[in-house]
């Protein structure tokens, strides 16, 4: 049996078990994520050589070559018949390791995901920045995947997604997709950004804004009339600003913060919490740009953005961490461990707790 067969067989086996991940790294057995958690596979002990002839089957030259010159790969790929993943070949004690991601390739609906109504209102906006962060594996491009099929189903619009690399692969309904692979089809974020204005974008996706040129020509981007939408690897919607503003220059983020103050449409920073029973549920911080939450920004008040947030609710459509995991425990979805396993304000979620 060929080892290009057995990679397949693996993938596949990530299908069968409705897992997120397959893992190949030497002197381990191939483990898979399930619900969040990992789960060696019974086979045996894989070595460095069998990985390489397995991971090898699945590149092509040129992806061989950029492998062997940086010891890191990011590329996807269709299995017929499997599915769409992502993958990620590194160096571990100088045997090539690999991390599979499955891409589901029937995109979710915004009521799939059970999204709250206010995302359908966000993504009607001409222009601005929305913003979905969490830590990896927290499901923001799931979110943001969804995002952008409701507007395909909905409005007459160009959009350019750039992704290391791309995922989930929309089919033009309304609108009209041009998908970016960094690398393949673009040298960098930041360039393919500078280029997009050129291409006549009405929507952009930002894969991953990793950097200061990243996030500069996104801001720019947003106030120049388009709707762009990005991640970030934060956990609240507090430190997402923080985040940006420190990426650039003390001199610098006087007009940063006066930028994001007008362009900032939403932070959803979100998280995935294993359920009692099974599967995951995405507990999801949500901030709103109103005139209060602008001015915060503006005037360097980012700790005030949190109690803001907590105000009128009803109206704003605001909410955090804290109440979304409340209710979840209130509903019996979650257990206690888990909620302050996964929060990002353990004290305040105890507290609450304490009191019900």
């Amino acid at each position: 049996m060929s080892q290009s067969l057995d990679i397949h067989k693996l993938l596949k086996s990530v299908v069968a078990y409705k897992s997120s991940d397959l893992h190949l790294v030497s002197r381990s057995e191939p483990q898979i994520r399930i619900d969040g958690r990992l789960v060696a596979l019974n086979l045996p002990v894989l070595d460095g050589k069998q990985i390489e002839e397995m991971a090898y089957s699945l590149l092509t030259e040129k992806q061989k070559k950029a492998f062997e010159e940086y010891n890191e790969l990011d590329f996807s790929i269709v299995i017929p018949d499997v599915g769409r993943f992502r993958a990620n070949y590194y160096k571990t004690m100088d045997d090539i390791a690999c991390a599979f991601r499955i891409i589901p390739t029937i995109i979710p609906s915004l009521d799939d995901l059970n999204a709250k109504k206010i995302f359908k209102e966000l993504i009607k906006r001409e222009k601005g920045l929305i913003l979905v962060t969490g830590p990896t594996g927290s499901g923001k491009s799931t979110t943001l995947a969804a995002m952008l099929n409701e507007i395909n189903l909905n409005e007459a619009r160009h959009i350019i997604t750039v992704e290391d690399p791309v995922e989930f692969v929309h089919n033009n309904k309304k609108c009209l997709f041009s998908h970016r692979n960094i690398g393949t089809d673009t040298k960098s974020f930041s360039a393919a950004l500078k280029y997009a204005l050129r291409q006549d974008p009405d929507v952009i996706l930002i894969g991953e804004m990793r950097d200061r040129e990243t996030i500069a020509a996104a801001l720019t981007a947003a106030e120049t009339g388009h709707l762009v939408f990005g991640t970030l690897h934060t956990n609240s919607a507090p430190s997402t600003i923080n985040r940006i503003i420190d990426v650039f220059s003390g001199d610098e983020q006087p007009q940063v913060r006066a930028q994001l103050s007008t362009s900032l449409i939403a932070v959803i920073a979100q998280a995935l919490l294993p359920k009692i029973g099974g599967g995951r549920i995405a507990a999801q911080e949500v901030m709103i740009t109103n005139p209060a939450i602008a001015n915060l920004i503006r005037e360097d008040k980012v700790h005030q953005l949190y109690s803001q947030m907590q105000l009128n609710q009803q109206v704003t459509g605001m909410t955090t961490q804290t109440q979304e995991i409340v209710d979840y425990l209130r509903k019996k979805m979650i257990s206690k461990d888990i909620a302050m396993q996964y929060s990002n304000k353990p004290d305040e979620l105890q507290r609450v707790i304490d009191a019900m």
